[in-house]
């Protein structure tokens, strides 16, 4: 299983970025690809997640109505899509695959996870 994260940037508080999860190796129709993100000195926050086999998704608290994930089985990639971003969204962004029909945010349960692509927020 392979993972690529990209479309990483910089933009102004109050901007948009989209990112993309290119995925591969991911042989079975039941399993959820998780978006993380990494400030520096915090630890790794689980924000969004999608389910494959029926689209569900999950939310953090501190994305929630600002950020949506979504998924192309055609294509093989994950979108999340940022908007009114803020300063404190800056970090490193990640995404992985966990196995199951649903989707957690829990890091401990992802398997595979892909390189990361910075976002920088400026006030």
């Amino acid at each position: 299983v392979q993972l690529q994260a990209s479309g990483g940037g910089s933009v102004q508080a109050g901007g948009s970025l989209s990112l993309s999860c290119a995925f591969s190796g991911l042989t079975m129709s039941n399993f959820g690809l998780g978006w993380f993100r990494q400030a520096p000195g915090k630890e790794r926050e689980g924000i969004a997640c999608v389910s494959n086999s029926d689209g569900w998704t999950e939310y953090a608290d501190s994305v929630r109505f600002r950020f949506t994930v979504d998924r192309d089985g055609l294509k093989n990639v994950a979108i999340l899509r940022m908007n009114n971003l803020k300063p404190e969204d800056t970090a490193v962004y990640y995404c992985a695959s966990m196995w199951g029909a649903s989707c957690r945010l829990n890091a401990w349960e992802y398997e595979h996870w892909g390189r990361g692509t910075l976002v920088t927020v400026s006030s």
